[in-house]
């Protein structure tokens, strides 16, 4: 029989990617991403590992829903006060801070402990088309996800 390899934190090659979110669906871009990060991608993939790789995203600001969740979503924080409950629509949020869109979308996605945490961590959204990451010569990513309108 052959045994199963688990692949040591020194052998696990990191990469990193540039994915434009730009006419992308929310939901679709958040569970590619999610999916890079956790590192399932890889033939390597063990699931209590960080076998995954970095994901920059850009134009944050440009990414779309379908239907009338623009109006309907809502994003709910608390401050911990009370009364504290702020509620607001995927419209307001997208002009106030659009960064915290795909956030809050990928880490739903991933596991909710110390590893979600430290892959969590990997994530670099950003609302306009510029990065600071030239120096780790990222790869650009295009994900076969359906543009919004086409069926």
């Amino acid at each position: 029989m052959t045994k199963t390899i688990t692949p040591s934190p020194e052998i696990v090659d990191k990469k990193w990617y540039v994915i434009d979110a730009a006419d992308q669906r929310l939901g679709r871009l958040a569970c590619e991403v999610a999916k890079i990060l956790r590192g399932k991608n890889k033939p390597i993939y063990t699931p209590h590992m960080d076998t995954g790789d970095f994901v920059i995203i850009i134009n944050a600001d440009k990414v779309v829903v379908t239907g009338r969740k623009s109006t309907q979503k809502l994003y709910r924080r608390h401050s911990g006060r009370p009364g504290g409950m702020k509620v607001e629509t995927f419209d307001k949020l997208q002009k106030r801070i659009p960064e915290r869109i795909i956030e809050k979308a990928v880490k739903g996605m991933l596991p909710k402990n110390a590893l979600g945490r430290r892959l969590f961590t990997k994530l670099k959204v950003y609302a306009g088309p510029n990065h600071p990451h030239q120096a780790q010569q990222p790869e650009e990513l295009t994900l076969n996800t359906i543009p919004n309108g086409d069926k």
